[in-house]
């Protein structure tokens, strides 16, 4: 087996051996941006392509700036910031900023968030939410890669084509269900 396939099933491991981390398993105290950063490095490396990490203070302040991420308290980050900032870091290459800020507050409003109290529950749930599904989705590529990988280059490029092109459509749906849903809520908010 050639080394591309190698480092490929070792990636595979990895990623089947990966855990999300959960919300009780995030730090409770605050954190400030640095410690941000070196955290959020470590909980993604794995899907960090250029190793030279997902995030930067720069993109966490504009976060904060467009809404997506709440604004920190005196400058100091908690879990609820980790878990979107989490959530960020995997969903931008597949949806726009503008798409993930509507996807974190539609799912914040279904998960108990209509207030200030619920919000604070909706975020955990929001988050479990979100880490179930990436598992899900992570061991379905696991099972298609180890699957596939003996098949050596020329079928982990067939399937590298099926990725691309099932992530595309999966977008596009995304993207077609956000559009609908926020359609909905800005008649819905003018009838009010």
């Amino acid at each position: 087996m050639d080394s591309s396939a190698d480092a490929i099933r070792s990636w595979a491991e990895e990623l089947d051996a990966f855990e999300p981390q959960a919300w009780d398993r995030m730090p409770e105290i605050y954190l400030y941006m640095d410690q941000v950063l070196s955290y959020m490095d470590k909980q993604l490396s794995l899907f960090d392509r250029s190793g030279e990490g997902m995030l930067t203070s720069s993109m966490i302040n504009n976060y904060v700036k467009a809404g997506v991420l709440p604004r920190p308290d005196r400058k100091k980050y908690a879990r609820e910031h980790l878990a979107i900032l989490t959530m960020i870091c995997m969903l931008k290459s597949s949806l726009s900023i503008p798409d993930i800020s509507l996807l974190v507050s539609l799912l914040l409003e279904t998960c108990g968030g209509k207030t200030e109290e619920g919000k604070q529950g909706g975020e955990k749930e929001m988050y479990s939410r979100f880490c179930d599904a990436q598992k899900l989705a992570m061991e379905e590529v696991c099972d298609r890669l180890q699957e596939r990988i003996p098949g050596g280059r020329e079928e982990l490029l067939r399937l590298a084509g099926e990725l691309s092109i099932e992530a595309a459509m999966r977008r596009a749906a995304a993207e077609r269900i956000l559009g609908e849903l926020s359609r909905e809520s800005s008649a819905e908010k003018q009838e009010e």
